[in-house]
Order: structure tokens, then sequence, then C-alpha cells
């Protein structure tokens, strides 16, 4: 997983704390057979857990370096252009 994957789950996390906290705290009403305020903690506790993953991945998320060579070359026919591209993980 990278970076963008944590970044994701943090939004989405965010998302679901705030629809919680209003399920939750701001909504009165009170039904029969279902109870928005269990709703709204269980989207506030998996809000958190999703909060917390997000950070997680995004802390330790893909950790690629690149580096690019560049090189102009005189041979002779002309000019040779060589480009190297190498990557690693730390």
């Amino acid at each position: 997983m990278n970076r963008t994957t944590g970044t994701g789950l943090i939004v989405f996390g965010l998302i679901l704390i705030v629809i919680g906290a209003v399920m939750r705290y701001a909504i009165s009403i009170h039904t029969t057979g279902f109870s928005i305020h269990t709703a709204g903690v269980i989207g506030l506790t998996v809000g958190i857990i999703a909060f917390i993953v997000g950070v997680v991945l995004a802390a330790t998320g893909d950790h690629t370096r690149t580096r690019t060579r560049d090189e102009t070359m005189k041979t002779p026919s002309g000019q040779e252009h060589l480009e190297q591209h190498d990557s690693w993980s730390t």
C-alpha cells in the first residue's frame, strides 16, 4: 500500500466521525426497532479506527526513491543520448 491509501482512509475516517457524531449527538429522534444513536456510536468507532489506520499507513507508506541520470555522449556518428532511471525502496 502507498501513501494515497493512507490519505484516503484518513478522509474516510473523518467523514465517518462527523456523520457518527451528528447521528449520536445532534439528532433527537426516537424510533422503534432502530436506534439512530447506536448507529452513530458505531459510525464514530469505525471512523476513529479508519482514521488511525490511515495515519499509520500514511506514515509508513511507500518510501520509494528514484535517481535519474541524463547524459549526452559524442560518438563518431553524432551524439547519443543516455537516460537511466533507478528506483529502490528504503
